[in-house]
């Protein structure tokens, strides 16, 4: 008896070869975004020594740096009243040699609106937000974004979500859209990756009714999120994109972190 072929993602094309560095939307520059942040550099530097052209990040956040971020955030006491998003890409620019841009916004209708609307796409999409309603926004977006049909060396290929509470986290991989797949003998391939925001509303609705109050100490932040929840989800995530880039392919979308029992659940494609 022939036994069913294993599911398989190939990734879009362009992104293996690209004519230009691939473009990076990145929204949140917190727990967890600032430590992607460096991810990427890290990315970026290792991709440009195998020749590829790597990327070109736009990092998105509002939020200024407070007596709470320090110690849980990568971020320094010189920088307390500073934006997050212009200290953290002022520090990687001058460290990793990049031209990366700051966007001192949340990425949303209202600041696309304002003077950031030529940054509106990019190629990926990591959200590293902390509300419900923030990550429903962007998938507004990139759905107006695919709608227009245009092409162009930003369009949206990949959204990847972060999201977590005290103890637990999962990064979730989506694609834009139905990305065309090679024909293959060894595997069935899938094309379409869903949102985060269809395929496990209840679960962030569930999440989002949380306490987000902000913390005025890093004690009291410390009581809301463990010290390494964040950067493990981080490398986690930085893993599944490295994985996408350098071996052109996954069978996994995504991992749920329980960082108090140290287990993790891979979520396979279905």
């Amino acid at each position: 008896m022939e036994t069913e072929k294993p599911l398989m993602h190939f990734t879009a094309g362009y992104l293996i070869n690209p004519t230009n560095p691939v473009t990076v939307n990145l929204l949140g520059a917190g727990g967890t975004g600032s430590q992607m942040l460096m991810a990427l550099a890290k990315m970026n530097y290792a991709l440009k020594k195998l020749e590829h052209p790597g990327f070109q990040v736009n990092l998105w956040d509002g939020d200024t740096v407070s007596e709470a971020n320090l110690g849980r955030q990568l971020f320094a006491e010189v920088e307390l009243g500073c934006n997050k998003a212009v200290a953290l890409v002022n520090r990687t620019n001058r460290f990793f040699g990049t031209n990366w841009k700051a966007v001192p916004e949340p990425y949303c209708i209202t600041s696309l609106r304002k003077e950031y609307n030529q940054l509106a796409s990019a190629n990926v999409f990591i959200s590293c937000v902390d509300t419900v309603s923030s990550r429903m926004e962007v998938a507004n977006i990139l759905r107006q974004i695919i709608a227009k049909r245009e092409h162009h060396q930003d369009r949206p290929y990949y959204w990847m979500d972060f999201g977590n509470g005290r103890h637990t986290g999962q990064v979730i991989l989506s694609t834009v859209g139905k990305l065309p797949q090679p024909t293959s003998k060894k595997y069935r391939t899938v094309e379409q990756l869903p949102f985060v925001t269809d395929e496990f509303k209840t679960l962030l609705d569930q999440a989002d009714t949380s306490d987000d109050t902000p913390s005025c100490s890093l004690a009291e932040a410390l009581s809301k999120q463990e010290l390494f929840i964040n950067p493990t989800l981080a490398n986690i995530g930085s893993s599944l994109l490295w994985s996408l880039l350098r071996n052109g392919m996954t069978e996994h979308r995504g991992v749920f972190l329980n960082l108090h029992e140290f287990r993790t659940q891979p979520l396979k494609l279905n």
